[in-house]
């Protein structure tokens, strides 16, 4: 098991690494709408979820994977309304359609609106 940190995307903000390589596939950790500072970036959920998929993207290019790796999401919305604004984000990001969960939560770190976690598949 290797603990993977690139500074090429945003610093976790607790106690977990941004991803962790096990048994053939990369575990990424939950991704939100933050920049390289760590500074929480905000927006639409539109906004929001591109960042997301660019942070975790970024996680992905430092082990020389992509999006395409990608086998399964979680993701967290705040509001169920804004599902399709969601969807039509994610889709430009995953085109091959992974397996996905996605599911509402009361509150995500840093008031964001979507966190996206993912397993990629080395």
């Amino acid at each position: 098991m290797d603990k993977i940190f690139c500074a090429c995307a945003p610093a976790p903000v607790g106690p977990y690494s941004q991803a962790i390589r096990a048994g053939g596939f990369l575990f990424v950790s939950g991704q939100i709408a933050m920049d390289l500072q760590g500074n929480f970036v905000g927006g639409d959920v539109a906004a929001q979820t591109d960042l997301a998929c660019r942070n975790l993207a970024a996680v992905l290019d430092a082990v020389e994977l992509t999006m395409e790796n990608v086998v399964k999401t979680t993701c967290f919305l705040t509001d169920m309304a804004d599902f399709a604004a969601f969807n039509e984000v994610y889709a430009q990001h995953f085109p091959h359609a992974p397996a996905r969960s996605c599911v509402a939560a009361a509150g995500l770190p840093k008031g964001a609106l979507v966190e996206i976690e993912a397993v990629a598949a080395l």
